[in-house]
């Protein structure tokens, strides 16, 4: 199952948000933070969880990102003991993918449902500092007044997270960049609609580059909007890739996009501090190699 499926299927000034106090790294950038998003090792994950974030700490890494939450769970594990296997494991998991639905705002009582409140909950005891919305329902993306009524529940919803001490955020796929409503690119709409103290933006540099998006010059038309960046390289297939185009990503350096000035730039234009590493195609090699070729490209960077 491609991320596009995986996630239909349901399953302030950022500037003074503080790091993690053990996120210092022993890279040139000792103030970013360098993780891994899970849904790169999501097989693995899905039959022995445990065992494969030994292997991720084994690599090198100290953060993870998840994208396996549901029924109030973390990958079958309830909230306490999902943190608890993280440490042991000396794991930290700063933030995590989970989709803010049309139905999670209840329009009647102008208030959040009582599930997404238990997903707040839930992500506050696991220790997140973050939770980020991966998708816009389909719903939205041909109605202009509902999409922008959804961009104020997502504000809203950035409120409703700082009760919980944590911080809400977006992260963008593909569409984004190829559709537009009254003449505006919706990514467009997304970042003038929604306020940087109230929606962190998680740029994905990968899922945009088949439908025309280009980081670097998102980064410098919206200078210092993205605290989090998915780190991610693509190379041309025959075949329909993770985002129905002609792309699928690849270890970092093997591909197309000019990473390594992208993550470069987001740190010094951007206001990237958290870059998280996703490899969702493996070219012949296991998951966990790749991931492992990826830390070490990072590595390599400074990072």
């Amino acid at each position: 199952m491609n991320r596009r499926d995986f996630l239909k299927s349901g399953t302030l000034s950022l500037a003074g948000m503080a790091l993690w106090p053990e996120a210092l790294s022993a890279g040139r950038f000792p103030d970013t933070i360098l993780g891994i998003q899970l849904y790169s090792v999501r097989d693995d994950m899905q039959k022995n969880p445990a065992d494969t974030l030994q292997q991720l700490a084994r690599i090198g890494y100290r953060y993870v990102e998840h994208a396996g939450y549901a029924n109030r769970k973390f990958y079958g594990y309830t909230p306490k003991a999902f943190k608890q296997l993280l440490s042991q494991t000396g794991l930290s998991m700063p933030s995590g993918h989970v989709v803010l639905k049309p139905t999670d705002w209840d329009e009647a009582r102008k208030t959040f449902t009582d599930d997404w409140k238990y997903t707040l909950e839930d992500a506050a005891t696991v220790g997140q500092q973050f939770i980020i919305s991966p998708w816009m329902d389909e719903s939205l993306r041909n109605d202009y007044d509902r999409f922008m009524h959804f961009l104020d529940i997502m504000n809203r919803c950035g409120e409703l997270c700082h009760q919980y001490h944590l911080q809400f955020g977006y992260h963008n796929h593909d569409f984004e960049f190829n559709t537009s409503l009254r003449g505006q690119r919706m990514y467009d709409l997304i970042l003038q609609h929604t306020y940087p103290r109230l929606v962190a933006q998680q740029i994905d540099i990968g899922n945009m580059y088949g439908a025309g998006g280009r980081a670097q010059q998102i980064l410098k038309e919206y200078p210092g909007r993205f605290l989090l960046m998915h780190v991610k390289d693509e190379i041309r297939t025959t075949h329909a890739g993770e985002m129905g185009e002609k792309y699928e990503s690849c270890i970092l350096g093997k591909g197309v996009i000019p990473v390594h000035q992208i993550v470069d730039e987001g740190r010094t234009i951007g206001g990237t501090r958290y870059f998280i590493v996703e490899q969702e195609s493996y070219q012949g090699q296991t998951p966990l190699s790749c991931v492992a070729a990826d830390y070490a490209v990072m590595k390599q960077w400074g990072y």
